[in-house]
């Protein structure tokens, strides 16, 4: 972070005690605010806050600390609450870099993010989280970072673009701002000892440092108990009121989620607002957020917004995304609470349940007001072979896309992936289809849609077909590079022609998402980045998206959120089916299935090189 955004209490403590006592006046001074002190979960009225080296030396009366060039904010009406801390986010979701992602949520009051950049780590490795973690550097937004635990996230059932293990890990864990692992995706493998698994959340615990968690089936006592007991210490995962009670009574942070897809929240607050508990192990996260909800609702204020309307005190709400995240990182010495010594992060609010943003400051600077930002962000560039990430065997033609029946003719049984809109899991449902010369295909009357998922790392031609129900899709396909976590190519569609047109285009562009209809392109995002990322401003990819998601609509798809839902189709560590390059994963028992119920052997389900 720039040097003006990050003094060092140890650099300025003497100039702070002389502010303090009145030898030296503040730098700025907010008058008259009402304080929302998150340290004992009370509103106090008529406080002022003076600010000096970039930290905050009084919290009360300031009036001894104002000199002739100290500047003066006047608070009265107006709410000071601390900078809103995010405490699970990967930004390759917003799809655009860390410095697009700060220009988009400074103005919205975020300040502080702890992200996970395991989808560019599945990409470009180590080297990937190393470009995003030293952008993030320079900027005011403060961004800590958690080493990705899971790449790929399945070892056996995926191939992803790099592999990081305990030595990349403990390399990551040395550098300044890393302050913990991030998300250990794969549960069976704690659960079942895995020594390669047990050495990752070796470093981490070794280095002092956290190892948050992603336990994604329903609280099943055995089994959450024995990850918890490993060493990690907080799951972003709870969809239901049960899971979300049952971390936190083991003393497990239980992160709750609201984002552009997953709308957690509700259900899951309620283990506060039924139970009546102590909500200090409650974070408040947004996980995946698109670009166009950054613009139409902002970010953590939609997201603490959220909590209050499902009947959170505000100041709880608050300090679910202030002073609880910058205890469970180890940063509330610096961040989360407006106090003495601390970092002058501020964000002045009109109304206090509405959570609406009026100023923001980071190390006593004003950064973001009236939903503007003012603080100049440095153009950050990302080096060439950034940007050269979509490797290919060939280009696809329709015969890829052939799935071919174990008989002639007839019905054949298929496991299809079922989604269900806003909802991470997916379920098994056996469809019976018809074979028409020795093949199956999409069927638009009973919203079947093929699936495939092509290498995109190696080139090495490896892939995989399988079918997807809930879309709605009656005419054309989809594509897309954003596939979690390993990030090869998936494309889904009605026919074979634009299944293979949607893919080639991708390719040409360096990645993406995109959709056609017979033969041609109704609207393309450009992801140029890693197959993840765009250099554009938040805007115009809000724009494109839009596009997107209209012409997602013409091909038949009404969900809401349709982008994020059909990325998690191949992320084989959520249940219950998903499709990879390797072939159809059943996650609940963590093996390769066949495509065709009546078959047992994975050989069957596997296409291409495999």
């Amino acid at each position: 972070m720039s040097a003006v955004y990050s003094n060092k209490l140890y650099d300025v403590s003497g100039r702070l005690v002389d502010v303090a006592m009145g030898r030296a006046p503040a730098d700025l001074v907010i008058q008259g605010g009402a304080l929302v002190n998150v340290n004992t979960a009370e509103v106090l009225q008529g406080v002022d806050v003076a600010i000096v080296s970039g930290r905050i030396v009084i919290v009360g009366d300031a009036s001894h600390t104002v000199g002739p060039s100290t500047e003066i904010i006047d608070a009265a009406g107006c709410f000071m609450a601390p900078g809103f801390l995010d405490g699970h986010i990967h930004v390759e979701s917003s799809m655009v870099t860390v410095s697009g992602f700060a220009r988009a949520v400074l103005p919205h009051g975020t300040t502080g993010i702890f992200m996970d950049p395991h989808e560019i780590a599945n990409v470009l490795g180590l080297e990937g989280v190393r470009m995003m973690h030293e952008e993030g550097k320079t900027l005011p937004l403060r961004v800590f970072t958690t080493v990705p635990s899971c790449v790929p996230a399945a070892p056996g059932m995926e191939d992803a673009g790099a592999v990081i293990g305990p030595d990349e890990v403990r390399e990551a864990l040395s550098w300044d701002g890393v302050v913990g692992l991030g998300e250990m995706m794969n549960f069976p493998g704690v659960l079942a000892n895995d020594s390669q698994i047990l050495s990752l959340l070796r470093e981490a615990l070794a280095a002092g440092k956290v190892a948050t968690g992603h336990y994604a089936m329903p609280e099943n006592g055995n089994g959450l108990q024995a990850y918890t007991a490993a060493g990690i210490s907080s799951c972003h995962e709870s969809v239901r009121k049960e899971d979300a009670l049952a971390k936190m009574r083991l003393g497990m942070y239980a992160m709750l989620r609201e984002g552009s897809a997953w709308h957690d929240v509700r259900e899951t607050i309620r283990a506060v607002t039924e139970h009546r508990i102590d909500s200090s192990l409650c974070l408040l996260v947004s996980d995946d957020t698109h670009p166009d909800t950054l613009l139409a609702k902002g970010h953590l204020n939609h997201v603490i917004k959220r909590a209050i309307e499902e009947g959170v005190n505000p100041v709880r709400a608050i300090q679910m995304a202030t002073i609880n995240v910058a205890r469970y990182f180890n940063q509330a010495h610096e961040l989360g609470s407006i106090s003495p010594g601390k970092y002058a992060d501020i964000v002045l609010l009109s109304s206090l349940a509405g959570v609406r943003v009026e100023q923001v400051l980071v190390a006593g600077k004003t950064v973001a007001q009236n939903g503007r930002l003012l603080a100049d962000l440095p153009q950050v560039k990302y080096p060439v072979s950034a940007y050269h990430s979509i490797r290919m065997a060939k280009l696809l033609e329709e015969d890829d896309f052939t799935v071919k029946a174990p008989q002639q003719t007839g019905t054949v049984t298929l496991r299809a992936i079922r989604i269900e809109e806003a909802q991470v899991g997916t379920k098994q449902e056996l469809v019976s289809v018809a074979v028409k010369d020795g093949k199956v295909s999409a069927d638009t009357e009973i919203d079947l849609a093929k699936a495939a998922v092509f290498e995109r790392h190696s080139g090495n031609g490896s892939y995989s077909l399988g079918f997807v129900r809930g879309f709605g899709f009656r005419h054309g396909a989809v594509a897309s590079t954003v596939a979690h976590d390993s990030h090869n190519l998936l494309i889904l569609g009605t026919n074979d022609a634009d299944m293979a047109v949607a893919g080639n285009i991708l390719a040409e562009h360096g990645g993406g998402m995109v959709a056609v209809a017979d033969g041609e392109v109704l609207a393309l995002v450009e992801l140029p980045i890693a197959g993840l990322l765009s250099d554009r401003p938040v805007a115009e990819v809000a724009r494109a998206v839009s596009e997107l998601s209209f012409a997602w609509r013409r091909l038949g798809c009404q969900l809401v959120s349709p982008f994020m839902t059909m990325a998690l189709l191949s992320l084989p560590v959520i249940p219950e089916l998903r499709l990879t390059n390797r072939g159809l994963v059943d996650v609940t028992s963590f093996s390769l299935v066949s495509l065709f119920a009546s078959q047992n052997s994975i050989e069957s389900a596997s296409f291409g090189n495999n």
